[in-house]
């Protein structure tokens, strides 16, 4: 048994000795235990509350089956799930003359398909300098706002959501989507200022990528959530079904505890291939 012990030690100071190695390489590593999932869920519940999943709430009851669809869905990388988008529109429909506001515009696939619902969209994202200094390629710069140019009603705004100034918009809006830089101090500072600057008494927010995908919570932006959104409203945040979104709403929404669900609800998907307008 002792020589057991000792054979599993030693390679347990190997490993050790040999990540200690690869981090002296490439110091970027130490982000990938910085950020891991057990590392996240520790600092929930420690330093936030003991809440690792918000309840969820059912598509289903959101959206109306008149609006269960997309005019425009690229099915590429980076962007939402269709779920995620019909969510969107769906809240706007609910609202006459609905002003909307997104963090994070990419290819500007979200606010084309809300700008069919809403009055008023604006999208913020990164200036161009910025995503050179990033390293992003002019492929990549090229796409930017690809589907949401020219649209009337759609104003782009560029900065850094960092250290924009949301106060000088001088707006509030009735749904404001959070889909900007994921990590925690992000989102965050993301929801500080929305909730700040942006919001009335009526407003709601989505949060994107609150889940890996609709049954898998990601808990670094769930701590960004939750010490964003200010504790007496932390009962009013939830989990979409089908979605990855988070969903804050002044008014109570019923809800369950569960996130894992035998799939009482399925789709019929009917893909036509089409040429955009862009």
């Amino acid at each position: 048994m002792r020589c057991i012990t000792k054979y599993y030690t030693m390679t347990k100071v190997q490993k050790l000795l040999k990540a200690l190695k690869e981090v002296a390489k490439r110091p970027s590593l130490i982000n990938l235990l910085i950020n891991n999932d057990l590392v996240w869920n520790d600092h929930l519940q420690k330093k936030v509350s003991s809440l690792t999943k918000l309840p969820v709430v059912s598509l289903e009851d959101i959206v109306p089956e008149n609006n269960y669809n997309l005019q425009l869905y690229s099915y590429l990388g980076g962007g939402s799930l269709p779920t995620d988008i019909i969510l969107l529109k769906s809240l706007c429909a609910r609202i006459k003359d609905c002003s909307y506001f997104e963090i994070g515009t990419w290819r500007g696939e979200s606010v084309r398909n809300v700008s069919e619902i809403a009055k008023e969209c604006y999208t913020l994202d990164l200036p161009e300098e910025t995503l050179r200094s990033l390293g992003k390629d002019r492929n990549y710069l090229n796409q930017r706002g690809l589907f949401s140019k020219n649209i009337d009603n759609i104003t782009h705004v560029t900065g850094d959501s960092s250290n924009f100034d949301f106060k000088g918009i001088q707006k509030k809006f009735d749904i404001i989507f959070i889909d900007g830089s994921h990590r925690y101090a992000d989102v965050k500072n993301d929801t500080l200022n929305v909730f700040k600057h942006l919001m009335h008494e009526k407003s709601l927010v989505i949060w994107h990528d609150y889940a890996y995908d609709p049954e898998s919570v990601r808990p670094e932006v769930l701590a960004g959530i939750l010490e964003g959104v200010p504790e007496k409203f932390h009962g009013n945040l939830y989990h979409v079904s089908h979605t990855k979104c988070a969903l804050f709403s002044p008014e109570k929404m019923q809800h369950t505890e569960t996130l894992l669900q035998n799939p009482k609800t399925v789709f019929q998907v009917q893909l036509i291939p089409v040429t955009p307008s862009i």
